[in-house]
């Protein structure tokens, strides 16, 4: 089912949680809502789902007009961060849950509601643990039961609002997974929030990165990362070092001290250079941009990540850089430093 946000305004009070949002979600499609605490996400998520309601705009869901039919009606399954599940039911009870109060007229009989059940525990991997409660269950147990539970009643849509947020990292990173393969056999039509960027950039078709109730830019996960469209979106998505510089007739300027690159658009003033951490190369001091005094190295993994205090402006911006192990760094060492990839945005 394809959906389409036009114009959507929601506002708590005086606060903004969405200021005028427009958005397309192609049929079968996982997308991703990511952005910081209160940047609309989950008000978007909600208004979709039928949980709430904008203040003005349009939600349509295959063409027809969502914001006419109320939560019931649109078909959606919905996953709670903390699970909500029943915890005086089964995990058997609990998936059948929403098959059992289905008006009459459209309920399954009970051998059908137990096929189907049968089934989702056995999509779930879970199906063994038929007979449990909840309290018996590990967390990456419970999130899988609730969306067994939110599949039931076979929505057109579903909608998971930080489904994987209250689990420890192994596990999150072992559902992510788990989640993409299980959207790619069913293929519902899925929007998931999350702040985890990892998580959006690994699970999700598209990734919607939004700020103070506005979209800052829509793309692959690729796109996001590699062509960040505004400044937030560079500093929020990876990690980044980020210089004040001052641009002026072609020429960038840290700290006074002229910089042997180019801005990448046409821009003058006061402005921030970006550059991934993994994007700073490392040379022989007078060889590079930048120069400074490695302060402090740690090691893990393929890779090295070194604190340096940057020449000029008396040794006060200090950056983390990641570099290979093939070249040892050693604190006192000073080195130059090239951005082999990076952005300038206009703005102090």
């Amino acid at each position: 089912m394809a959906i389409e946000v036009k114009n959507i305004v929601k506002k708590f009070g005086s606060f903004a949680a969405l200021d005028n949002v427009d958005l397309k979600v192609a049929d079968g499609e996982l997308l991703a809502l990511l952005g910081p605490s209160g940047s609309g996400k989950t008000t978007l998520l909600r208004i979709i789902a039928g949980l709430d309601w904008p203040d003005s705009g349009e939600v349509s869901i295959d063409g027809e007009n969502a914001l006419a039919r109320g939560a019931s009606e649109r078909q959606v399954g919905f996953v709670f961060q903390h699970y909500a599940l029943f915890r005086h039911m089964t995990v058997f009870e609990n998936v059948a849950f929403g098959l059992r109060v289905q008006p009459r007229a459209v309920r399954k009989d009970e051998a059908t509601i137990r096929a189907r059940v049968k089934e989702l525990l056995d999509l779930v991997q879970l199906d063994w643990l038929a007979n449990r409660y909840p309290s018996q269950l590990s967390g990456g147990q419970r999130q899988r039961i609730a969306l067994a539970r939110a599949l039931a009643i076979e929505p057109r849509i579903l909608l998971l609002d930080e489904p994987f947020g209250a689990l420890d990292a192994k596990v999150r990173k072992e559902l992510r997974q788990w989640l993409r393969s299980l959207h790619n056999e069913i293929h519902v039509t899925s929007i998931f929030v999350t702040h985890d960027q990892e998580e959006a950039l690994e699970v999700a078709n598209r990734v919607v990165v939004m700020d103070k109730g506005r979209i800052e830019q829509i793309g692959t996960p690729g796109d996001v990362y590699d062509n960040p469209a505004t400044a937030f979106v560079h500093g929020f998505i990876g990690e980044s070092i980020v210089l004040p510089v001052d641009v002026s007739g072609g020429s960038v300027r840290l700290d006074g001290r002229l910089l042997n690159i180019a801005p990448d658009a046409p821009l003058s003033g006061a402005a921030k250079l970006f550059v991934r951490r993994h994007d700073m190369a490392i040379g022989p001091a007078g060889s590079g941009a930048l120069e400074g005094a490695v302060r402090h190295v740690r090691s893990f993994g393929p890779i090295q990540r070194a604190e340096v205090a940057l020449s000029g402006g008396e040794g006060r911006t200090v950056i983390e850089i990641d570099a290979p192990r093939d070249r040892e760094l050693q604190a006192g060492e000073i080195v130059s430093l090239q951005p082999r990839r990076y952005r300038i945005f206009a703005g102090s």
